[in-house]
């Protein structure tokens, strides 16, 4: 049986069970296997299945408890077509992976689809109606809505930072209007938001049992790890994989992956011009800054909540890491964790001129329209000189950012929501967050 236990070393060990509703661990950590059969999953054939009951096949062997709740449940409702990912070849040595054809045209629905219906069904079972709290830099916000709100078991309240998502991304979440949905726009950063959020989910001023569905969530995690299963299948040798990098979850399960028999090489990990994740993988040392407004928005972070999780496999000294955050806004890994990360992770800064000049020139190439985050992980695997195959992760559609494309391609036609929108707009105080969300359930 796995156990899942806090990044922070909090006692309470967890069950899958309980892990599917699972935020924040009490001591502010996140959940991780304890142990795990993981490294059995490379041996896995994909053979006759489809890609959805490949991905059944691969959460049982991540943990045998998550069989009951999947079996006979369809873990990705939204999708109109196969869920099965798509790759295109650039070149010899270059595949791009596309993750964005599902219902909000971003990857996030390959985790959120499985976890918005497993949680529904684990509430299900116990009786209850949960509160989903998610903060979000674009794309987690409606991914998650889309994913549970058709729910009978769950209300949502997603936390936007105002006017810094594109227009696509916004209006995605907040043109759902219905009885358990609410958007609020606060007055912040991402950074904000997920303080927030992770302030809520460990306090919970609510009476309800209070969900996360960020990648802080396990499950994220299980539903990411999937799809580096299946990539690796896909090719007879070890591989790269570039990744535009956010809150970190994403290139985390590569990593996990990787450690548990994954045949994943390097992990290149792209970042706009905020650039701390970039820093702490050249340095070791974490440094938040002042978050800067750029032209990829789902990269705008300056805490990778998901990082955590890499820190603790690397370091031995997780608690030390946060705590000299907390005090000195900056915290530097340990030998150990600095050795850890090397010889795996690289990673490149591309500033707003780079991105929109890669737009234009990786079309004219490859007749290829990239979104702002995904031309720099193509362009890092173009770049990749490793004698293996790099593949590169398209983490959402262009349709997404018709705002940045449209002034840069002629033939781009950008995509509107025109539904009537409804959201609150918030400080950062919690307190006020508090009362509206009170007023919601």
């Amino acid at each position: 049986m796995v156990h899942y236990q806090s990044t922070r070393g909090h006692k309470d060990i967890l069950s899958f069970q309980d892990v599917i509703l699972s935020g924040v661990a009490p001591d502010k950590g996140l959940y991780l296997p304890d142990s795990t059969t993981l490294e059995k999953l490379a041996n896995l054939t994909q053979e006759d299945l489809s890609y959805e009951d490949f991905v059944k096949t691969i959460f049982i062997s991540l943990d045998k408890a998550s069989a009951k709740y999947v079996d006979d449940l369809a873990i990705y409702p939204g999708f109109e077509n196969s869920p099965e990912p798509i790759l295109k070849e650039l070149n010899e040595s270059t595949v791009v992976m596309e993750l964005f054809h599902g219902p909000t045209k971003s990857f996030k629905d390959y985790a959120l689809q499985p976890l918005g219906a497993i949680a529904n069904r684990r509430l299900e079972e116990l009786g209850e109606r949960g509160l989903v709290i998610v903060a979000t830099s674009g794309d987690t916000g409606s991914a998650a809505i889309q994913a549970v709100k058709n729910s009978k078991n769950i209300d949502i309240v997603v936390l936007h930072p105002a006017n810094k998502v594109s227009e696509y991304q916004r209006k995605q979440m907040t043109s759902v209007i219905q009885d358990n949905v609410l958007n609020i726009a606060i007055e912040g950063s991402y950074d904000d938001c997920q303080r927030i959020a992770k302030d809520l989910l460990s306090e919970n001023p609510f009476g309800r049992r209070i969900i996360s569905l960020n990648s802080i969530n396990w499950l994220r995690v299980m539903g990411q790890v999937s799809y580096y299963v299946w990539l690796t299948k896909q090719f007879t040798a070890p591989i790269n994989v570039a990744i535009p990098s956010g809150n970190f979850g994403n290139a985390y399960s590569a990593w996990f992956g990787r450690t548990h028999g994954l045949p994943i090489n390097e992990i290149l990990c792209s970042t706009n011009i905020n650039d701390v994740l970039r820093r702490f993988i050249d340095k070791g040392v974490l440094e938040p800054l002042v978050t800067q407004p750029s032209v990829a928005p789902s990269m705008d972070i300056q805490i990778p909540s998901s990082l955590e999780r890499l820190i603790f496999d690397v370091s031995s000294e997780t608690n030390s890491f946060y705590n000299q955050l907390q005090t000195n806004s900056k915290a530097r890994l340990d030998e150990k964790g600095v050795d850890g990360l090397k010889n795996v992770f690289s990673s490149v800064t591309f500033s707003d001129e780079m991105i929109t000049t890669l737009i234009t020139s990786l079309n004219d190439e490859f007749a290829i329209i990239f979104d702002p985050h995904s031309v720099t992980s193509v362009q890092m695997a173009l770049d990749n000189d490793s004698s293996l195959p790099t593949v590169a992760v398209a983490t959402a559609s262009p349709e997404k950012f018709g705002n940045v494309i449209s002034p840069l391609i002629k033939d781009f036609t950008e995509t509107k929501i025109e539904e009537k929108e409804q959201y609150l707009t918030l400080s950062t105080e919690n307190a006020e967050i508090i009362e509206a969300i009170k007023a919601f359930i």
